[in-house]
């Protein structure tokens, strides 16, 4: 492609060398960019792009793309474009911006050409966007999904290495999309993703704000700063899009004060567009009514309902039938590592969930309570009911390494009041000491909760103990990795899985 074609999507601050050029790719890795390609030199937070710029000239570059203005001085000076082969230099304000837009441009614009929604909160994105893949598609239509578990274009899986890749990536993901006939796709859009200009360029028909509650504050500082940028993405909306916002969480409205789109709410304890409550709950699903409508479902939670109420308003957003949703509704299993139920020949019962927050932890275990409650007898016998016959939640529960390290203690006080049995254990502890981080987790615990709290740091036998442990009508609740199938131990990435190691015991406790 033309570099001067290229330039259109962008308002460069200065440009230096010809334009008549063409492009052969574009990069933001200087290790991958080489003779006739584009080098987008970002400033990271770790590496400074703009230090590999003369390593990509010399390698042939034609276009290298700027933000630092002393770089581009030295090139005024030096007239790098006339004695090092012809590389033009263009100045813009933010590369990051940049970069998504001359993405979107080099792969057509795929954004336009489908029906893009976008879902952001703290929980329940990958349940969303996932759920809405797999019910545009039994609907008859063809569609894409970019999810923190895995990518598909219509039914080819592509790994996923981010909750939302990069701009070269996700640009390329939604022109494979196209190509494949898809008409709808969904993503679920992270803060990261925002405050990185990742989805710049890209035209939403619709975005979803699911919850917000801790997260990320590593990154985003304060708290005010990470729901800001989530609320970016409502900003940018269009006018003929259309906004679906939870009522019930207090920044639900926040999201859409700007929004120059068609805001619906939905809930399940106000007046909104879209209501429903929980009929009956068991271990297998629920017995809703939606707007109305009675309908059974095969996911549980009260989150969970929260999910499906933001599902059915987008489907009628999107001009689906409102039977034909609910019909569809009724048949979607839960996402991977997402209230993933597994039942031992033992009577226990294991729930392998992907819950990382205090929120997302204190609402797992407030729908695992509640289904415990609600199997009890009516009626007490005359006769003392020993321990052993009372069901018990037996919690593993951990932290990751190199991310906020406020919400450790709430993550354990969350768990131990909610759990008859806790045992902390490692998550993926990555550059920092397993114990370091299990010790953050003790200092939400009294003396005397510590005594009757387990500590193993190895999360295969803390999964052991907990299934030896548990005896018929126990749940036990492993939380934190979900769908994850590695553990990050001082850097190295090694396999492990919740689900396997759940099983590996749930025939021999």
């Amino acid at each position: 492609m033309l570099l001067s074609e290229l330039l259109k999507a962008i308002e460069p601050i200065e440009v230096i060398g010809p334009t008549d050029i063409e492009v052969n790719g574009i990069h933001f890795d200087s290790r991958k960019a080489g003779r006739g390609d584009m080098f987008v030199a970002q400033v990271g937070t770790a590496v400074d792009g703009h230090t590999f710029i003369d390593g990509c000239v010399e390698k042939g570059a034609s276009a290298i793309v700027l933000s630092k203005r002393e770089y581009m001085a030295d090139v005024q000076r030096d007239h790098v474009q006339c004695t090092k082969g012809g590389t033009t230099f263009i100045l813009v304000e933010n590369t990051d911006k940049a970069l998504g837009l001359l993405a979107d441009k080099w792969f057509g614009e795929p954004s336009k050409q489908l029906t893009l929604v976008g879902v952001t909160g703290t929980n329940g994105k990958t349940t969303i966007a996932t759920l809405l893949y797999k019910l545009v598609r039994a609907l008859g239509h063809k569609a894409g999904l970019l999810s923190t578990v895995v990518n598909y274009i219509e039914d080819e899986a592509v790994p996923a290495t981010h909750t939302t890749p990069d701009a070269i990536e996700l640009n390329g993901l939604l022109r494979k999309m196209v190509d494949a006939g898809c008409e709808y796709a969904f993503m679920e859009v992270s803060s990261h993703a925002i405050a990185q200009e990742r989805i710049a360029g890209l035209d939403f028909d619709g975005a979803l704000f699911t919850n917000l509650t801790r997260d990320h504050i590593d990154y985003h500082k304060t708290f005010d700063n990470y729901r800001d940028t989530k609320k970016r993405l409502f900003d940018g909306l269009k006018k003929s899009a259309f906004a679906v916002t939870n009522k019930d969480d207090k920044n639900g409205l926040v999201m859409t004060q700007n929004c120059r789109a068609t805001v619906h709410t939905y809930s399940t304890r106000s007046l909104a567009d879209y209501k429903a409550q929980i009929l009956e709950e068991g271990f297998e699903g629920m017995m809703l009514n939606i707007n109305g409508k009675e309908v059974f479902v095969p996911l549980v939670g009260r989150f969970n309902v929260s999910n499906l109420l933001c599902i059915y308003g987008t489907a009628l957003c999107l001009g689906f039938d409102e039977l034909d949703v609910l019909r569809v509704l009724s048949t979607l299993k839960p996402v991977n590592g997402r209230f993933e139920t597994i039942r031992s020949p033992k009577g226990w019962t294991a729930i392998v969930d992907y819950a990382h927050t205090p929120d997302a932890v204190d609402n797992v275990i407030q729908t695992i309570r509640e289904i415990i409650d609600s199997r009890k007898p009516k009626v007490e016998s005359q006769k003392p009911k020993v321990e052993s016959q009372k069901p018990r939640l037996i919690t593993v529960i951990g932290c990751g390494g190199n991310r906020d390290k406020g919400k450790r203690p709430m993550m354990a006080q969350i768990a131990k009041k909610g759990s008859e049995q806790l045992i902390l254990t490692s998550d993926n502890p990555r550059d920092e000491e397993p114990a370091a981080i299990l010790n953050d987790m003790k200092a939400g615990l009294t003396e005397e909760e510590l005594r009757s709290t387990l500590v193993i740091e190895d999360r295969a036998t803390a999964i052991q103990t907990a299934c030896t442990l548990a005896q018929a009508g126990d749940v036990i609740l492993v939380a934190g990795k979900g769908h994850e199938d590695y553990q990050i131990i001082k850097g190295v990435k090694h396999h492990f899985d919740d689900h396997e190691e759940v099983r590996k015991y749930a025939n021999h406790s």
